[in-house]
């Protein structure tokens, strides 16, 4: 660990204008490691300074988001004289011309933060305690301000949310709305009169303690100061401009507003004027900039690369569009850095190759649509035995004993272990397989792609036959290829599929006990895997077909998509396979979930991520709609452990003694899942009332059971016998109900009949 470089920290602090002088004047201590340079309150400084700056900044720590836009804002801890303290880091991007150009004049957000908040605590106002200021060496490297977390905190968004729709006393009872407003205008008034013009004053950037009932102005904490200027004195048009930015829309609550913030002064029609005509003028641009980016939104994203996280290394400077390809660790899959009209121009010189896919399903369409129907209309006509639950892992080599714990307690012992084959070492994957094959569980393993695999042919081969040698003592089931439809993964052609294809199926067919599996199309992309499952191409065969099924990303399983909900996907895809060419009968769904609201860990954007009680509702459902049509013998869930989409999330540092693991809803309903239907056989779907859905299950002993749940508002439904028992989604034991007619929730719950 190198010692901090204070004469090279100084001058680097100094050019970037960070606002202190050298050593510990002023309460902070200034430091330069090799790609960063920072302060750290006095108070903060660590005995593993360095090691904290770079873990503090890596967004894997994260154990929660705050916030996931523009700026990324996540809580982790850092560790001070033995106590641990909760902290929030700030990420500001300094990519574009713009921001850079900001930076080098004015200094990056987070410094602008860090001035500004530390002037706050001179000055007496509550605002969150600063901890650190830290910022890349590179110029377009991203900066942090860290703060100490803001413990039982509210932000007032809600409170005036609930008082501009009239629901105040329904929300918060207990809240004395006109101590409320006193206590907004006064904490304003007093920032005001320190000097302080915030310039970004929104119902979101003011927090509140929890469950006050007659806050005053010292109680309220003002947050998010990067735009902040500090004046020797305000104007009466900088009061008022941040005044107007607070949405409150009702007069007489706007009246209680200003008089608390002029006071003994009393709001002259003058004041009360200038502050209307600036509230109504801040709606109007916000509504307009809004309708804007809306308009500008679809031209943007065809011109322009999507915006990548700041943790995300940029595409090599020669690299042309079809390679313009880095990994992502934080979501574990690839990210493409071409634009959307890079894309279309490498679809167009591809032409020739989709017209012949096309041509392909439209040869295949008539047969994949009567195998359809015939099969749709059998629904349901014989009992399925339950045995299709599965989940994905990948090593965990903080902690792999704790892996093992969890894959023993969800009762899961149908496991897909992904190999990535780029890697050089695959020492951890191989001691996992040999632990779970010890435990009694059924491996299979995944072989992705990546653009240099399948522009290296012979590296690929070489590739597929160590790992087969090596893996085939622990599985027979090899899954050739991921997500083939998506360029990330490096496939473009589907002609470059096929050849990867063969040549994994030409060494795995070595041995006869392998079952071959593709060719892995993510999403709900039918006309995708009917044209390349019906192309003809030497002797490629697949056993079974894998999907990786996610059905409908921004909504519920039971959610329709060009008029097929998971029912009539996952039948159309047995349809597909057992009219095609290059595969059998058989069908596997071996990846799927929906992603979580955590920032950059997500695999997917904010407009198709849930929260953890959704995914663990959404979850159930689709596992029990799915397997219960017969139609796919096994799914699998991407993946156990993993931030924003995994049932668990790792917590803490990176020791096994500080180390947690958070078991989510998820997780739960997995292992109850499991858990109540073991052993049992699908009989059918009862009758019931739109929207509510009853699953009729039987034990070997004889025993009934039904899975039960609503997909749209609660339901009420019948059972067909009194219950014995009842359990919700998280296998908490429920009341016995009274009678046979019960409520249904989004939530799946289980009765023994």
């Amino acid at each position: 660990m190198h010692k901090p470089d204070r004469a090279r920290s100084t001058e680097a602090l100094q050019q970037q204008d960070l606002g202190s002088e050298n050593g510990h004047q002023n309460g902070v201590e200034s430091f330069a490691f090799d790609s960063i340079v920072g302060e750290v309150s006095l108070r903060y400084i660590t005995d593993h300074l360095e090691a904290d700056v770079f873990r503090l900044i890596d967004p894997a720590t994260a154990s929660e988001t705050i916030h996931w836009g523009r700026n990324y804002l996540y809580r982790t801890h850092l560790d001070v004289s033995a106590e641990r303290l909760d902290v929030v880091v700030k990420q500001f991007r300094n990519s574009g011309l713009r921001n850079r150009l900001r930076r080098y004049f004015s200094g990056s957000k987070a410094a602008r933060s860090w001035r500004i908040a530390r002037a706050f605590e001179q000055a007496g106002l509550k605002t969150a305690e600063t901890v650190m200021l830290l910022e890349s060496r590179q110029p377009e490297g991203p900066s942090f301000f860290v703060t100490r977390h803001l413990n039982n905190v509210i932000e007032i968004r809600y409170i005036l949310r609930a008082a501009n729709s009239h629901r105040e006393k329904e929300v918060f009872p207990e809240l004395d709305f006109g101590a409320f407003f006193g206590a907004l205008g006064g904490a304003i008034r007093r920032m005001h009169e320190a000097g302080f013009f915030h310039r970004d004053l929104s119902i979101g950037n003011i927090l509140m303690p929890v469950g006050s009932r007659s806050p005053v102005a010292e109680d309220l904490s003002i947050i998010d100061l990067n735009r902040a200027r500090h004046r020797d004195r305000l104007s009466l048009w900088q009061r008022t401009r941040d005044l107007c930015r607070l949405a409150i829309f009702r007069p007489e609550q706007q009246k209680l507003l200003l008089q608390a913030y002029w006071g003994n002064e009393s709001p002259r029609w003058t004041h009360t004027t200038l502050y209307k005509a600036c509230h109504y003028g801040f709606r109007f641009k916000i509504d307009s900039k809004k309708k804007l980016r809306a308009l500008t939104r679809g031209f943007s994203q065809w011109v322009m690369p999507r915006r990548a996280h700041a943790h995300i290394p940029d595409a090599p400077t020669e690299a042309s569009a079809r390679d313009k390809i880095v990994w992502d660790h934080l979501s574990d899959q690839p990210h493409q850095h071409a634009s959307r009209l890079e894309k279309l121009r490498v679809r167009v010189a591809d032409t020739p190759s989709h017209a012949r896919q096309t041509a392909n399903l439209l040869a295949a369409a008539p047969r994949v649509l009567r195998r359809y129907r015939t099969i749709k209309r059998n629904l349901y006509q014989k009992p399925v035995p339950w045995d299709g639950v599965g989940i994905c892992v990948r090593p965990f080599p903080e902690a792999p004993e704790m892996l093992l714990e969890a894959i023993e307690d969800l009762g899961v012992r149908k496991i897909l272990l992904r190999l990535h084959p780029w890697d050089d070492d695959h020492g951890a994957e191989e001691t996992l397989a040999r632990a779970l094959t010890d435990m009694g569980c059924e491996l299979a393993f995944a072989l992705p792609q990546n653009r240099d695999l399948v522009r290296d042919p012979n590296r690929w081969r070489h590739k597929v036959a160590e790992l087969a040698e090596r893996f085939t003592p622990y599985g027979h089931h090899f899954q050739i290829g991921q997500a083939i439809n998506r360029s990330k993964w490096g496939i473009w052609r589907y002609s470059e599929y096929l050849e990867l294809a063969w040549n994994a199926a030409s060494i795995l067919k070595a041995y006869p006990e392998v079952k071959i599996l593709g060719p892995a199309v993510i999403d709900f992309e039918f006309h995708v895997t009917a044209s390349i499952l019906n192309s003809k191409f030497k002797d490629l065969h697949f056993d079974i077909l894998s999907s990786l099924l996610y059905v409908d990303r921004r909504g519920a399983p039971e959610n329709s998509q060009l008029g097929f909900d998971t029912i009539g996907k996952i039948v159309l895809q047995k349809a597909i396979s057992e009219t095609s060419r290059l595969c059998g009968p058989r069908s596997w769904v071996t990846e799927v979930n929906w992603p979580l609201w955590e920032g950059p860990h997500s695999p997917a954007g904010k407009s198709v991520s849930v929260n953890q009680e959704t995914q663990a509702d959404y979850l159930a459902r689709y596992y029990l709609q799915a397997l219960a049509t017969g139609a796919v013998e096994r799914i699998y869930w991407w993946q156990l452990v993993a931030r924003g989409y995994g049932l668990i999330a790792p917590r803490g540092g990176a020791s096994r003694r500080r180390l947690e693991f958070e078991r989510r809803p998820g997780f739960s309903a997995l292992k109850t899942l499991a858990r109540e239907l073991r052993n049992s056989t699908f009989i059918r779907p009862l009758p019931s009332p739109q929207a509510a859905h009853l699953y009729l299950f039987r034990s070997e002993g004889g025993s009934e059971r039904i899975a039960a749940w609503s997909s749209s508002q609660r339901q009420y439904a019948t059972l067909p016998k009194p219950a014995q028992r009842a359990f919700d989604i998280a296998g908490q034991q429920l009341a016995t109900p009274e009678s046979r007619e019960i409520e249904l929730t989004s939530s799946v719950r289980y009765f023994h009949l």
